[in-house]
C-alpha cells in the first residue's frame, strides 16, 4: 500500500490550476482546492464546467484527451502529480474511476442497461486493488436507478470509513452533498462556490440550480440556471469534461 503523506499534508492540494485542450480551449482558470485525510469532497457543476478535466489532471490522464496543465501545481503529500502519468499517480496513491465505468464494453445497450449498477460496482472494486489514499470517483450513479444511487452512495462511505480520501464529481447534487465534508461548485472552468457540504446546501444557488429547490427569487433563479447550462453547454461541445 503506498505511504500516506504526513498528518499534517493534506492529502490532495491543487493550486491555481490552469488546463487547456489542443492549446486553445481553456477548461480550468485558476481552480485551487484540497482534499485533506480521510474526507470526502464533491464536486458540482453543470456538464462542461470542468468536473472530469480536474480529476484527469490529478490523476495523469489528461493527456491521453489532448489536454495539458498550463500552469498551477498538483500536490498528494510531497508528491509532485502535475505532468506526471497516471503510473505515478497510481504509486502515490491516487486512483481514478472514470465516468462510464468502462468495464464489458462487448455488451449490448440493453446488456449494459440491465447490468449498470453492477458494472460500477466492479469499476469501484477494480479501482480499490490499487489500495488507494485517495479514490476519485467521476460520476458513480449516472444512469442508475435510485435503488442503485442509494447503494453506490452506501459504498463511498462505507470507503471513506476505512480511511481513504474521496474526490466525488456527481450531478446528483443531494447525494454528493449527504456524503461530502466539503464541497466546490465550478461553472464554465472556474470555482465560483466553496465550503462546508451542508452549509453550501442551504444556500439558495445551489438549491435552485443543483437541488431543484425553489427560492424566493425563482423566476430569476430560472433564467441563472439557463443562463449557466447554456455556457456550459457551449464549453462541452468543444471538448472539455
Amino acid at each position: 500500500m503506498p505511504e500516506a503523506p504526513p498528518d499534517e499534508e493534506p492529502a490532495l492540494r491543487v493550486e491555481g490550476l490552469d488546463v487547456t485542450y489542443g492549446r486553445a480551449l481553456s477548461a480550468l482558470r485558476s481552480v485551487s482546492l484540497t482534499v485533506p485525510h480521510g474526507t470526502v469532497v464533491a464536486l458540482l457543476g453543470a456538464n462542461g464546467a470542468g468536473k472530469t478535466t480536474l480529476l484527469r489532471a490529478v490523476s495523469g490522464t489528461l493527456r491521453l484527451h489532448r489536454g495539458a496543465v498550463t500552469a498551477g501545481r498538483i500536490r498528494y503529500g510531497a508528491t509532485e502529480l502535475d505532468g506526471r502519468d497516471p503510473v505515478a499517480a497510481v504509486r502515490a496513491g491516487v486512483v481514478q474511476v472514470p465516468e462510464g465505468r468502462r468495464v464489458f464494453a462487448g455488451l449490448t445497450v440493453d446488456e449494459n442497461l440491465r447490468s449498470g449498477g453492477e458494472q460500477q460496482m466492479l469499476a469501484i472494486g477494480r479501482a480499490l486493488m490499487a489500495a488507494p489514499r485517495l479514490l476519485l470517483l467521476d460520476e458513480p450513479s449516472l444512469g442508475l436507478a435510485p435503488q442503485m444511487v442509494y447503494r453506490i452512495a452506501e459504498v463511498v462511505r462505507e470507503i471513506n470509513a476505512q480511511g481513504t480520501a474521496v474526490l466525488l464529481v456527481e450531478q446528483n447534487a443531494g447525494m454528493a452533498l449527504s456524503l461530502a465534508d466539503t464541497a466546490h461548485v465550478l461553472e464554465v472552468g472556474e470555482v465560483r462556490l466553496s465550503g462546508p457540504a451542508e452549509e453550501l446546501a442551504r444556500t439558495d444557488a445551489v438549491k435552485r440550480l443543483y437541488l431543484g429547490e425553489t427560492t424566493e427569487d425563482g423566476a430569476e433563479a430560472a433564467g441563472e440556471g439557463t443562463e449557466t447550462a447554456q455556457r456550459a453547454g457551449t464549453t462541452e461541445g468543444q471538448g472539455a469534461a
